[in-house]
């Protein structure tokens, strides 16, 4: 019986595209592989965030290539390449002849059910793919194209069918999963490619305005008002987009995890600017203000680039008085390496040495994560 294997790296929306994807291979009657060494065709879902995420899927690709370069290459397995490093297809095809295809951006497909652990609580829902934001740094615009939100009636039919296979724990999940709804309409579904900081859209200028609540609060009471739906979590969210309404959700739904991951890469105002974050750490520190007014319990995890293109140590202060401030409960704290093909990549210098990046890196892992280690909540 011809047999499959799965590999992801990366984020959660990986994570849920593979568990369809596993559908679709057992639908076709293969039988999961205890490794990739015993399967006919291998499914590997990238990510490429990072330098160390590009270098793991390279990793992964000179072990295969190593162990059938002796095989003839008719008893290959079908290797296909999906996720962020999409964008990599003719490099990775010519470097690696072990890879059969790579799938492009549009190529994320809901035609299959999830197929979920039978003893897990949580759920994985994609909400949405791709992304408006254009931050300087970040691939997914490029690779996975344009910001789509899935249809209303066909999320809250998965969220059903997930609370009917025993799973009470739903995790919405979009790059950003806030303005679920609210994409302008693109005439072409293709990527674009900026080569400056003037060409970068402003945030705002990508979704169309609303009136009353939101769609994404709309989606929330939906989910929210499920039988058997416990609890609601939703990853991950750009702090420009936060409007009031979806405070005042949190704050009153108590089925919204009472964790909240809302990035903020970096406290200071002009690292945020060349970043095109599209808020100020002012802005960001109101937002946080206004949820734990309302529910004094709601904790904050955040995500944090040191390093960035011209970070000086008076900026590196800045972020670290913030976090200071801010009494984050985790932090997911990176170094910076450029991504290819993004706006950073094109017209900033990776100015910071590692070895300052790495210091700025131990002094915020320390302060956030290590040295609260024992209240860390499970983080989905």
């Amino acid at each position: 019986m011809a047999k499959y294997y799965i590999k992801t790296f990366g984020c959660q929306a990986n994570k849920a595209e593979s568990q369809r994807q596993q559908t679709y291979f057992e639908s076709r009657g293969l039988r999961l592989a205890p490794n990739w060494q015993q399967a006919s065709e291998i499914f590997i879902n990238t990510c490429s965030v990072r330098k160390a995420a590009d270098d793991r899927v390279y990793a992964l690709l000179n072990q295969m290539q190593d162990y059938y370069h002796s095989i003839p290459r008719a008893q290959w397995p079908h290797v296909v390449i999906s996720g962020c490093m999409n964008r990599y297809a003719d490099r990775l095809k010519k470097r690696f002849p072990v890879v059969s295809e790579v799938l492009t951006s549009d190529d994320t497909n809901f035609q299959y059910p999830a197929t979920r652990p039978a003893d897990d609580p949580q759920a994985f829902i994609q909400i949405s793919v791709g992304c408006n934001s254009y931050c300087t740094y970040c691939v997914v615009p490029y690779a996975r194209g344009p910001e789509r939100s899935r249809d209303f009636d066909t999320i809250i039919g998965e969220v059903e069918q997930a609370v009917r296979e025993g799973h009470h724990e739903i995790t919405l999940l979009g790059q950003n999963v806030n303005s679920w709804g609210l994409e302008k309409v693109q005439t072409a579904r293709r990527k674009q490619i900026f080569g400056s900081l003037s060409q970068l859209p402003a945030n705002a200028d990508q979704y169309q305005t609303f009136t009353g609540t939101s769609p994404f609060v709309q989606l929330l009471r939906a989910v929210s008002h499920i039988d058997g739906v416990d609890k609601i979590r939703f990853l991950t969210s750009n702090p420009w987009d936060f409007h009031d309404d979806l405070i005042a959700e949190v704050i009153s739904n108590k089925k919204i995890d009472r964790y909240l991951h809302l990035p903020v890469q970096s406290g200071s105002d002009t690292v945020l600017a060349r970043m095109n974050r599209g808020y100020t750490a002012a802005t960001y520190e109101r937002l946080v203000t206004k949820l734990r007014a309302g529910d004094p319990s709601i904790q904050i995890g955040t995500d944090i680039i040191v390093g960035f293109c011209g970070e000086t140590e008076a900026e590196f202060a800045q972020t670290l008085a913030f976090v200071k401030k801010m009494h984050f409960i985790v932090a997911f704290v990176a170094m910076y390496s450029p991504r290819p093909g993004t706006v950073s990549a094109k017209i900033y210098r990776d100015d910071v040495p590692f070895a300052v990046k790495k210091r700025r890196f131990e002094i915020l892992d320390k302060i956030i994560n290590r040295d609260q280690l024992a209240s860390r909540p499970k983080i989905v």
